[in-house]
């Protein structure tokens, strides 16, 4: 057996020893997990916790298995939303006469869901529509990039709560190819074949009544591809600039692409007989500005949206802190006791055991989305710390525990006959 990895190697030590072998689907470890919230998959995989990380194993055959090595590990370079890949297992030897296939291994996607565990619990009051977003907002990236998925399906993305909205992930990427650019027909195929995917998934969720009644999949699969096009012509439409107000017109433009979540990478202007006009080159991978800057202020390492909304509440209490003060207050230090005084208070408020009900990012944007209804019923203003405490006792013991395997990693003695696409 050849265990081929990506670094760093300490992560691939604890998993050298398992049965690899034997079939996937036949072995028995202690190290094996059950998880609760899996998807549907057309190959068996499983799940395993070493050295206090998950991984998932799907066992394909060796030729695409090493294609999606390389490519899961070129998207992951490239900032794109895709699960992270450690390693490959090839010529792991024979069972009963027949040579085994290869097993992928990537890294499990902490607090992620498939799209049946959220119309499953309570994120089915997640109004539809930003799952629909959340999809198009993946397909788009990953057309941006020159990746044709070929097999866009809810069955192989993962959704992951961002405060208040939900992002999606690239999980399975067996038929995908990258190309320096796509041509408008592959994307319209990827397109199309999405929305023929979405529509099906949905009508067996509702054949098989997990789908909330308001939700019509037809209507849902038709919104997709014009959803689609809207963004991609929002991203990548020329437009006419007026010289006189060319400043105002680029920023105008420039703010409206980080509102959607996209960064730019390079700006265009160009002149002809008919006048100036901008383009404008999109980064391809997730925007990370929020992220980055909330992580040089104060050490959180969190999702783009969750730093949009812990950066707004930073600004907030440096405004409170300054009124308070009677003093003009540095953002480095205002940061630094926002962190102390209030985020770290909030979520050391959270016990143990609810603590893996959502990340800790996920947790502080719902007290303050607590907070925010508690003070208009009060009609004056809560603490935050009022605010979670309420929020601990009342909201978060109705949360689903299995959003992350460490709070609900079982043993595993079977395979679930659906299979599973977990993370892999």
């Amino acid at each position: 057996m050849r265990f081929i990895f990506r670094p760093p190697a300490g992560d691939a030590a604890g998993l050298l020893t398992l049965p690899w072998h034997e079939p996937l689907e036949e072995w028995k470890d202690d190290r094996l997990l059950e998880m609760p919230h899996r998807g549907i998959s057309r190959h068996v995989v499983r799940f395993v916790e070493a050295d206090g990380h998950i991984f998932a194993l799907k066992e394909i055959n060796e030729r695409l298995a090493r294609r999606e090595y390389r490519l899961l590990g070129q998207l992951e370079s490239m900032g794109m939303p895709a699960v992270a890949v450690l390693g490959i297992a090839v010529e792991r030897g024979q069972h009963q006469g027949l040579e085994l296939d290869a097993i992928l291994v990537t890294r499990f996607l902490d607090f992620s869901m498939s799209y049946r565990y959220l119309f499953s619990n309570r994120y089915a009051s997640f109004p539809e529509g930003k799952l629909v977003d959340a999809m198009v907002e993946l397909l788009v990236r990953l057309h941006l990039a020159g990746l044709l998925w070929g097999d866009c399906s809810l069955s192989n993305t993962l959704f992951r709560p961002d405060a208040g909205s939900i992002e999606a992930y690239l999980v399975d990427a067996e038929t995908a190819e990258l190309h320096p650019t796509l041509t408008d027909g592959q994307r319209d195929y990827d397109i199309r074949y999405a929305a023929e995917r979405v529509g099906g998934e949905l009508l067996d969720l509702q054949a098989g009544g997990l789908l909330p009644e308001h939700v019509d999949p037809i209507g849902i699969a038709m919104e997709l591809p014009q959803r689609y096009h809207a963004l991609w012509d929002e991203l990548t439409r020329e437009e006419p600039i007026d010289p006189g107000d060319q400043r105002y017109q680029v920023t105008k433009r420039v703010e409206r692409l980080n509102e959607l979540g996209f960064d730019v990478d390079e700006l265009e202007l160009v002149t002809a007989e008919d006048g100036a006009r901008l383009r404008v080159r999109t980064k391809v991978g997730v925007s990370g500005h929020h992220r980055a800057k909330l992580f040089a202020l104060t050490g959180l390492d969190v999702t783009e949206g969750q730093a949009r909304r812990l950066l707004n509440d930073v600004v907030s209490y440096r405004g409170h802190l300054e009124r308070k003060e009677g003093r003009a207050i540095p953002e480095t230090v205002a940061a630094h006791r926002w962190r102390a005084e209030i985020f770290d208070k909030v979520l050391g408020l959270v016990p143990e055991e609810l603590a893996g009900r959502l990340a800790p990012a996920e947790i502080f944007h719902e007290v303050l989305e607590h907070r925010w209804f508690l003070s208009e019923a009060a009609g004056r203003g809560v603490r935050t710390t009022t605010a979670a405490r309420s929020y601990v006792e009342n909201v978060l013991p109705g949360l689903p525990d299995t959003l992350t395997p460490a709070a609900t990693a079982q043993t595993d003695s079977g395979v679930d006959p659906l299979g599973d696409d977990g993370a892999a």
